[in-house]
């Protein structure tokens, strides 16, 4: 009896290599690639920052043909769904404006404001890190600063129209660049109406002017919600 079961292992101990000869080899599966997570740009949430530019008035208009330069800031809010951006915006420039900058009209009147803002809405759309948007609302500047002189003696003119209140229109391009941080390129038309001479010299009594300025500009944004 001991014979035969100890005959009977030493077979399957012979066995057994062969046996595991004819086994597949193991495989094991390949861990994938390494694809790095791709940036999620989120444009929601508020914003401070600073501009520089030029305004050019446009033609027939109290603030003459010459170019001045400005620079001011502006701060906002934005909320992005899908791959819409909808936001508000204030923004204040001061320019660049007396000493003879400002428009010199018959009579030696000379007229210069120095000072612009506006209150408007923004609607964009988004697409990775680059925002092209439209905006548009309220317009408010300085009063006109208006003096005249005939003769090289300083005389009293009046106007009539609006000085202060008016709107405005324009779009630009923003492109985030790093995490709170995004630049931008924007046109922006202020309009204030009309201004019209009441009294002064007779050179200009009863002329009128459109009251408007053509804007370009530059800048950086720091924004507190990138990512939320």
């Amino acid at each position: 009896m001991k014979k035969l079961l100890l005959g009977a292992v030493a077979g399957i101990a012979c066995a057994a290599p062969a046996f595991a000869a004819d086994l597949p080899a193991r495989t094991y599966p390949k861990a994938p690639a390494y694809t790095a997570p791709e940036a999620v740009y989120n444009w929601t949430g508020f914003y401070i920052g600073g501009h520089v530019g030029g305004a050019f008035a446009g033609n027939s208009s109290l603030g003459g043909d010459k170019a001045r330069f400005l620079g001011g800031l502006q701060g906002g809010f934005d909320y992005q769904f899908s791959n819409w951006v909808i936001g508000a915006e204030v923004q204040f420039s001061g320019l660049t404006g007396n000493g003879g900058k400002g428009s010199t009209l018959p009579a030696g009147t000379l007229v210069t404001s120095n000072q612009l803002g506006s209150i408007t809405g923004r609607l964009g759309y988004a697409w990775g890190p680059a925002l092209l948007y439209a905006k548009g609302g309220y317009a408010v500047r300085d009063n006109l600063n208006i003096s005249a002189s005939s003769g090289g003696i300083p005389v009293v003119v009046a106007t009539n129209g609006s000085h202060r209140g008016g709107f405005t229109l324009g779009g630009g391009l923003e492109y985030m660049f790093a995490r709170n941080w995004s630049a931008k390129a924007e046109y922006q038309y202020y309009n204030f109406g009309n201004t019209s001479f009441a009294g002064g010299p007779a050179t200009i009594v009863g002329v009128r002017f459109r009251d408007d300025e053509h804007t370009v500009k530059v800048g950086f944004n720091y924004r507190f919600g990138w990512g939320s």
